[in-house]
């Protein structure tokens, strides 16, 4: 991790063009569909293999900073389906930050069944392939979940790979392990799928009227 400057209240005066800025993560804004994923899951009998579809929206934010440090990303959402569409079984939000004078990723997590995490890798700016983890604990890098399943399935450690393709089109693969109540040892709970465009990638907010006034102009 960087040190801390001296001077932590100094802001940056970034470029509103969050979209030519997003480092590692620029081939991943816009929106995507993955009709291929698989996810190996605990249950009573064992683990259980189910296929999904998935929709993934990573749009642009403006850029943020806390004093010096200066973050360009992507909001993310990401719903899952069984492959015929009658059930949701996942729906995430969250955002995928890359921070240039760092060079780190950091990915947020938050969904609807009382879990959040923060996960943290690096990467230079062309990297097309990097992965992030987070650590149940960790007060940078952590897991947080609800009584019950820090209980019954208690997360102690997650981590998220990337391989951007040439296709336009990329590929992830997750790891989760668990500590599931009344069984022996850990389970690895993992999710991967490839996904490809299915619509542009669109600039930020900030950036529509920074190009709106110029045009004006």
């Amino acid at each position: 991790m960087p040190d801390v400057p001296a001077d932590i209240f100094t802001e940056p005066d970034p470029s509103p063009d969050g979209l030519a800025n997003l480092g590692p993560l620029r081939p991943l804004a816009g929106l995507w569909q993955g009709d291929g994923g698989t996810d190996v899951s605990p249950k009573a009998p064992g683990p259980q293999t189910k296929r999904f579809t998935e929709r993934l929206q990573m749009a642009v934010i403006a850029p943020q900073t806390n004093g010096p440090q200066l973050f360009h990303g992507l909001r993310d959402h990401i719903h899952i389906n069984d492959p015929d569409g009658a059930i949701t079984f996942h729906d995430q939000v969250g955002y995928s930050l890359w921070e240039p004078g760092a060079g780190m990723i950091l990915q947020s997590v938050t969904i609807p069944r009382g879990q959040a995490l923060r996960a943290i890798g690096s990467a230079p700016r062309d990297d097309r392939n990097f992965s992030v983890m987070a650590t149940r604990g960790e007060t940078t890098s952590g897991i947080v979940s609800n009584p019950f399943l820090d209980e019954a399935f208690r997360t102690g450690h997650y981590s998220c790979a990337v391989t951007i393709h040439d296709n336009d089109s990329w590929s992830y693969e997750i790891h989760t392990h668990l500590k599931v109540k009344g069984h022996p040892g850990v389970f690895d709970h993992h999710d991967i799928n490839t996904l490809r465009r299915i619509g542009p990638a669109v600039e930020n907010p900030l950036e529509q009227i920074v190009r709106q006034g110029a045009a004006k102009g």
